[in-house]
């Protein structure tokens, strides 16, 4: 590539046609790319869910859940299996490690179900196989209101019409209601006349399913044509469905409406929706994977005031939305860039003063980070805080070969030579320094894009388009800066001052060659104190930001009615309406749970930020009698999930309950909440098999028979009414007023092999309990307690938690298990320390066969851990920990570290190819590339500024990465200036004695 340069300067229309192509593919990539916030983290799991109304959690667990685990536990690239159990509803997460084939693990899960389906309970809804489609975090939530509409109708509206226009917009995955209710026909049997009649429960259920509905007819042929026929054995009226016959055993049949009240109606109201102490219904809107986030939510909000126009009686408010963050993301990041451009820019100008080399080394910066975005779309990778990050950084990366190119050729300027013998000279002289520089970079990123876990994913898109800008910022340096200096540039006196520091730097160099051990000393003493200070950093996976909204979860005892949940939530809200910075309060509410969410004022219109506000606010909610409420926003840095996993039941709950409780002794932690399941009273019935067996009662007979009475039948083999429009499921069970009390279950009719009998008289009956609720973790119970961190590391958190008696002296089968950021944290940190050691290993190949030597990289190396102690100092004086973002940095100082190395130490090889002594090679290398790796050092730093210092309030993520770079920065462009020259003189010196060596057994 050094001879491209020379060609590019006598043949310059190939090389700018060639860029005039990059530009515009770039561009075309640029509004390709979608915008989104992170990356997706969840497209590698999948998720089995079985349904089984009516089943216990316990039930569920052994007939369902135990068995689906250990059919999938065999299949290849598992990292965890996490199973969530409830009544009538068992849902297993398997989550793969990300190299594998999704679709090939989707095969594989569901021919393991199949193969244990037959060891399923019969009546249990199928298996549902899925894969993530849509982001888990919804895009928008509205709450619909109306004053002239009741909740049926209101309901129906968004399912029939709001819903539906919504899904049609191009992105959407999903569009879910919440509150609300749906409509649907009751027939509530009464007792007395089904004991009259000698019919049961079940016999209606089976008889309205088996006899309505729509059946094939097969087909027949009239004259030249063929029909199809169609049975027709469809209600569609609810009179209809009164007048409905009901065969009895002895062949006589009564209408429906003898047995049973018949009533068009709505199910049972589970869940409810508040606005602001108003009642409402919500929806929430979640984009497909892989889509432009700000592109379907202005597409929704747009859509949204087009329906609001429509519905003039409907009110439509907007309670959540990630547009306004990501679009704030987005826009402050831009501003980064070309903030970061600029200062660079006037950096230039500041050494050189000269406006044709500054204008030279901006347009480098264009040329090379607008191609990017083509080969960023030809990835798939989008426009997100980390890729946004990623461009933004390597601003004074990219103008740094492009300075050291035109500082090289300005200088031969004024040596005499004239414009294109300069560059032709200069190019050919700083070849080898530039290419290394670059191809150093790129082997620092490349191994980063290769990191495992989640952690990977984050800095996979970082390292692919860190690298690829690096490329196009050497390709621009080789091909088109040399060009346009030889075209452009002209002889520019020396400015004045430089002499004066570069004699006293000068002088500094000649003390550290005269003093090499105190030079070398004194650094290894400041590496050694950066190691230890690294040690007491606090630790985290990512920070928690300010998003101006956060959420109260509640879980009341089991047994709550949704009455007495809503006077909690009630509770929340009088709680919350005493906070001065929130100006909207959104509760969705369930019978025994309900969620909270409060939006905040903008954070320029508050004094607190949202963290501390949740942590004052926190204490309060302990007053909700009966209520776990748990306190948090949405991202990252919210929690810390502490697991704790074993196969006793009854040990694991007290276990959890005794670190629970410990926890919430410990100083600086609050608002603790615990998955434990709470004990639920239940009625358990215990067949007499003997008894059941003489009168051909069956227990799956027996269960399906009170399934029905109590609740209905399962949702997939309802019957329905036909209407025009939609059908309406028809629920068939015992009329609520008969299922008051114990005696009257203790009178249902089970189906016998002739005629009916009393439950009484086949099973026992008694009151009992069990869990409401079962976690398991890698095919083990689990119960994870969630400990918010309101504003403190991670690391600090768990290592409270880590002292406290309970967690040091765990009993025998108990164990914890890392999960949610705690596991990310660990990931991090280990990825981190294998990036390093793969880039710094094949930083050492590519200086290896670039200096055809196996010892003078050791030199260059020597470099980075320099770099370590400044970036230590500036995150601790800062307050900020070892995070993605701070990880992020010190990658990145890595690569700056040994690009300043490289300018010195090629140019010292250089001079000793010349005949110079070492002392004097150094000494000649020292004076002539001080400057340019003084000016690319304070580029970067410039170009760093707008990251590391913000006061818009949005830079909380990127912040501890600019810090770290900024700090390093300083450290390791003095002591390589410093230590650099030393240490070669010591590998020089080893070089000497080998051959000698060498010399002599030849």
């Amino acid at each position: 590539m050094m001879n491209f340069s020379a060609w590019s300067i006598h043949r310059p229309l190939p090389a700018i046609l060639g860029f005039v192509l990059l530009m515009a593919a770039g561009f075309y990539g640029f509004r390709q790319l979608p915008i989104t916030d992170f990356a997706n983290f969840d497209n590698s799991n999948i998720s089995v869910s079985v349904g089984y109304s009516g089943a216990t959690p316990s039930q569920m667990e052994v007939e369902v859940t135990r068995k689906i685990e250990d059919a999938v536990a065999s299949i290849t690239g598992i990292e965890h299996v996490t199973s969530n159990v409830s009544r009538g509803n068992s849902n297993t997460n398997i989550e793969f490690a990300e190299d594998i084939d999704i679709q090939v693990a989707m095969d594989d899960v569901r021919d393991a179900v199949s193969r244990v389906r037959s060891s399923l309970p019969q009546d249990i809804n199928e298996p549902n196989v899925s894969r993530m489609t849509v982001s888990p975090n919804p895009l928008a939530t509205y709450a619909i209101q109306s004053d002239s509409l009741g909740q049926q109708e209101l309901s129906w509206l968004i399912d029939d019409s709001i819903a539906k226009q919504l899904r049609a917009i191009p992105g959407v995955g999903q569009v879910n209601r919440q509150g609300g209710v749906d409509r649907e026909v009751r027939i509530d049997l009464q007792p007395d006349r089904l004991l009259a009649f000698n019919v049961t429960a079940g016999q209606v259920s089976q008889q309205l399913r088996s006899t309505q509905g729509e059946q094939a007819g097969g087909r027949s042929y009239f004259g030249d044509g063929e029909q199809s026929i169609r049975i027709m054995a469809t209600v569609d009226s609810v009179a209809a469905l009164r007048s409905f016959p009901i065969a009895l055993s002895d062949g006589r049949a009564i209408r429906l409406d003898e047995i049973a009240r018949v009533e068009d109606r709505y199910s049972d109201l589970r869940s409810a929706v508040v606005l602001n102490g108003q009642p409402a219904i919500g929806i929430q809107i979640r984009r497909a994977l892989n889509t432009d986030e700000v592109t379907i939510a202005q597409a929704v909000d747009a859509a949204v005031t087009e329906l609001q126009a429509d519905n003039p009686t409907v009110r439509f408010t907007l309670v959540s939305s990630n547009l306004p963050r990501v679009l704030a993301t987005y826009e402050s990041s831009m501003e980064k860039l070309y903030e970061g451009a600029l200062l660079a820019i006037i950096v230039v100008f500041l050494f050189l003063r000269d406006w044709r080399a500054t204008w030279i080394a901006a347009v480098t910066l264009p040329l090379s980070i607008v191609p990017t975005f083509y080969v960023m779309w030809l990835f798939d990778i989008a426009l997100n805080t980390i890729t946004l990050l990623a461009v933004s950084l390597v601003v004074g990366l990219l103008v740094d070969d492009a300075i050291v190119e035109v500082e090289n050729i300005v200088r031969h300027l004024r040596e005499g030579k004239r414009p294109k013998q300069a560059a032709l000279d200069a190019a050919q002289e700083i070849g080898l320094a530039v290419i290394g520089t670059s191809l150093t970079l790129v082997a620092i990123f490349v191994p980063v894009a290769f990191m495992p876990g989640i952690s990977g994913r984050f800095f996979r898109q970082f390292g692919i388009t860190c690298a690829v800008a690096v490329v196009f910022s050497l390709i621009v340096a080789r091909l088109i800066t040399p060009m346009m200096a030889a075209y452009q540039l002209k002889a520019t006196p020396e400015p004045k001052g430089h002499d004066k520091y570069l004699s006293k730097y000068i002088g500094l160099v000649h003390w550290t060659l005269n003093n090499r051990a105190k030079t070398l000393l004194g650094a290894l003493s400041i590496f050694v104190a950066s190691i230890v200070a690294y040690q007491y950093l606090p630790g985290g996976f990512i920070n928690a930001e300010d998003r101006g909204e956060f959420s109260i979860n509640l879980t009341l005892p089991p047994g709550s009615s949704l009455q007495t949940t809503r006077k909690a939530v009630e509770q929340v809200q009088e709680l919350l309406q005493s906070i001065p910075e929130v100006t909207q309060i959104y509760a969705s509410i369930n019978v025994g749970s309900a969620s909270v969410e409060a939006k905040l004022k903008p954070l320029e219109e508050r004094e607190r930020s949202q963290q501390q506000i949740q942590q004052a606010i926190t204490p309060q909610f302990g007053k909700i009698a009966g209520a776990r409420v748990s306190v948090g926003g949405r991202g990252f840095g919210q929690n810390m999930s502490l697991v704790l996993v074993g196969d006793d039941a009854e040990l694991l709950n007290q276990t959890a309950a005794r670190v629970e409780q410990e926890i919430r002794n410990v100083a600086g932690i609050g608002g603790i909440t615990s998955s434990a399941a709470l004990v639920t009273p239940e009625i358990a019935i215990t067949p007499d098999f003997a008894k059941a067996a003489k009168l051909g009662i069956t227990s799956a007979a027996l269960s399906e028979a009170i399934r029905i009475g109590t609740s209905g039948d399962i949702d997939v083999r309802l019957p329905k009414l036909s209407l025009p429009s939609r059908q309406i499921p028809i629920r068939i069970q015992l009329a609520p007023e008969a299922m008051q009390s114990i005696d009257m279950l203790r009178l249902m009719r089970i189906p016998a092999r002739n005629g009916s009998v009393a439950l009484q008289n086949v099973a026992s009956i008694e009151l009992s309990s069990g869990a409401t609720q079962i976690s398991r973790y890698d095919r083990h119970r689990n119960v994870t307690i969630n400990i918010p961190l309101n504003g403190q590391a991670l690391t600090t958190v768990l290592a409270k938690v880590q002292a406290i008696p309970a967690m040091q002296k765990l009993p025998p089968g108990i164990e914890q298990q890392q999960s949610g950021e705690l596991e990310r944290q660990t990931q991090l940190k280990a990825g981190f320390v294998l990036a390093m050691v793969a880039g710094v290993f094949c930083v050492y190949g590519v200086l290896a066969l670039l200096f055809n030597d196996l010892l003078q990289p050791i030199t260059i190396l020597l470099a980075l851990p320099l770099a370590m102690g400044g970036a230590v100092l500036a995150l601790a004086l800062g307050g900020y920990g070892l995070q993605v973002p701070s990880y992020i940095g010190l990658l990145l100082l890595m690569g700056i570290a040994v690009k300043n190395s490289i300018l010195l130490v090629d140019y010292a090889v250089l001079g000793e190819e010349r005949g110079l002594r070492r002392h004097d090679a150094l000494i000649d290398a020292c004076a002539k590339r001080a400057r340019p790796i003084i000016m690319t050092s304070i580029a970067m730093g410039a170009g760093m500024i707008p990251t590391a210092f913000d006061l818009s309030g949005t830079n909380t993520f990127r912040a501890p990465m600019g810090m770290a770079v900024l700090g390093g920065l300083v450290t390791s462009t003095i002591l390589s200036l410093l230590v650099i020259p030393a240490a070669y003189t010591y590998v020089g010196d080893f070089e000497t004695w080998v051959r000698k060596i060498r010399h002599r057994l030849a």
